[in-house]
């Protein structure tokens, strides 16, 4: 029988859970987790090794940050993903066990450590990314640049504008995206690559400082548009303006489009810039008023198509951009000539009603079947239905 004692004591403990087992605390019970998990990365099975990696990553518990890395060493590639995503999952107190992972021989591993540095990067790592853009591997190379742009530090510009003429251009590319990161402090380092001997150099200073989105990049990159003796660089050039967005390049690209090669990209960075004083002269484009000198034959385009006809689509397009009312009767009246409709359609809607009484008006007027489409199809797109529009042709 039992005492009166022990059955108070029966009495006081806290309830089972159903099956007979007491409540275990939210905290004990999760570190029974993580620890299970952590014993079964070393399982025979892959797939149960990938499925843990896959369940660390949820727990987002830094325990797992060793364990995980040295499965960054697995022969099964996904496991290695798998253990990867998790790292990235835990973030910061993954980064330094990652950076040291830089410095070790086995370059898999290396390319493993640097893709996910890549997205949680920060200044503890600094070293061994820096050498880390000396490596053989382009993979290792590449996914350090761009952890160095996700760094922003300007300790780092000289070392990656070697990386501009860079034999990969997955390479150079995230070389100019990091140094673009950077901001105003690297703008000085890149107006001195724009007078390197190697064009490819030049071409990603240029892109990089399109990048910055920058006002003081502005003169640096019309010198380049200016003065560069190849036309790849001057082209970026004028693209770099557009991404900047800065009104001071709007006369200047006026003149850029007297050369043929410049004429379309000079007239969609008008149209990025946004600046209503390009409307006239955009205008003047899209309505054949004020054609180039000089153009050439589309490449691949046939004997009818020239430079021009891309140029006025480009053109159609950049009035869209501007949204400037002026340019609706051009827009319009852009929906006869095949080579311009589509782009006109759509730069109209970015009018809204405004642009209905013209339509309608079209719709009316036009006995061709294709027009009357892309008139439809606007007026859909602004909101228009057809029930509202009172007209004899439908």
């Amino acid at each position: 029988m039992e005492s009166i004692g022990s059955l108070n004591l029966s009495l006081n403990r806290d309830p089972p859970e159903a099956g007979g087992r007491f409540n275990i605390p939210a905290e004990r019970n999760m570190a029974d987790k993580v620890a299970e998990q952590i014993a079964a990365l070393k399982d025979e099975d892959w797939a149960i090794r990938e499925e843990a990696a896959r369940l660390l990553g949820q727990f987002n518990d830094p325990r797992a940050v060793g364990p995980l890395v040295a499965l960054l060493r697995d022969q099964d590639r996904s496991v290695r993903e798998a253990a990867g995503e998790a790292l990235r999952a835990i973030g910061a107190p993954a980064v330094e066990p990652l950076g040291i992972c830089l410095t070790e021989g086995e370059l898999a591993v290396q390319e493993a450590a640097s893709a996910v540095l890549a997205t949680i990067a920060d200044e503890r790592v600094l070293a061994p990314l820096l050498s880390a853009l000396k490596s053989p591997d382009w993979i290792v190379r590449m996914h350090a640049a761009r952890a160095l742009g996700r760094v922003k530090s300007a300790e780092t510009m000289h070392a990656l504008i070697p990386l501009l003429q860079d034999k990969v251009k997955a390479v150079r590319e995230e070389a100019a995206t990091a140094l673009a990161a950077i901001g105003d402090a690297a703008i000085s380092c890149l107006v001195r690559a724009l007078e390197h001997e190697d064009w490819l150099v030049r071409l990603h200073a240029v892109e990089s400082l399109g990048k910055t989105r920058s006002p003081r990049a502005v003169e640096p990159l019309l010198s380049a548009l200016f003065n560069d003796h190849d036309s790849a660089v001057r082209e970026d050039a004028v693209r770099a303006l557009g991404d900047i967005g800065d009104a001071q390049a709007v006369d200047h690209l006026y003149v850029a489009m007297r050369e043929p090669g410049l004429r379309t990209v000079a007239v969609e960075a008008l149209g990025r810039i946004g600046n209503p004083r390009a409307v006239p002269v955009l205008i003047d484009i899209v309505t054949g008023a004020a054609p180039p000198e000089t153009t050439r034959t589309a490449a691949g385009c046939g004997d009818q198509w020239n430079e021009e006809l891309i140029t006025q689509g480009a053109a159609v397009r950049a009035l869209g951009l501007i949204g400037d009312d002026r340019a609706i009767p051009s827009l319009v009246a852009a929906l006869s000539p095949t080579h311009t409709r589509a782009e006109a359609a759509a730069a109209l809607t970015k009018f809204g009603s405004k642009v209905v009484p013209a339509l309608i008006s079209l719709l009316n007027e036009s006995p061709d079947e294709n027009i009357r489409f892309h008139v439809r199809e606007t007026l859909t797109l602004i909101g228009w239905r057809p029930r509202q529009i009172s007209v004899s042709r439908l």
